[in-house]
């Protein structure tokens, strides 16, 4: 019985796994988590990911990048608007930047659950 050997008896197989490319499930919930703590973290979550993972897994290391890069932009709406509240125009904006971290921090989340890349689409991209 050749258990486990490729076609010539002596070398064990590959053994059984993702296929090269695909995230594996602790790779896609490390993803998910990134995004999803920039809700709650703003910055610092998907920072802590990316400086954790980014030398060991390259998915990860996108996703949290990208989360990171989005979070920051966030951070330089959230002082504009925070500097136009005396013109009123940021009290307007406040609320919308909230609705949109929310929105696209959820999509991005349900994107790295599938495996799928994801990139925000207003996004100041400091971190290469």
């Amino acid at each position: 019985m050749q258990d486990q050997r490729n076609g010539n008896g002596d070398q064990p197989a590959e053994p059984a796994g993702p296929a090269s490319g695909e995230p594996t499930p602790d790779e896609r919930n490390m993803a998910l988590l990134a995004h999803l703590l920039g809700i709650f973290t703003w910055f610092v979550g998907a920072l802590v990911i990316w400086l954790l993972k980014k030398d060991s897994s390259a998915y990860v290391a996108e996703h949290s990048r990208e989360a990171l890069n989005f979070q920051i932009t966030v951070g330089i709406a959230w002082v504009v608007s925070g500097a136009l509240v005396c013109l009123a125009i940021g009290m307007v904006l406040m609320p919308i930047v909230w609705l949109l971290n929310l929105v696209f921090c959820i999509l991005a989340t349900v994107a790295a659950s599938k495996g799928e890349d994801y990139r925000y689409p207003v996004c100041i991209r400091v971190i290469q």
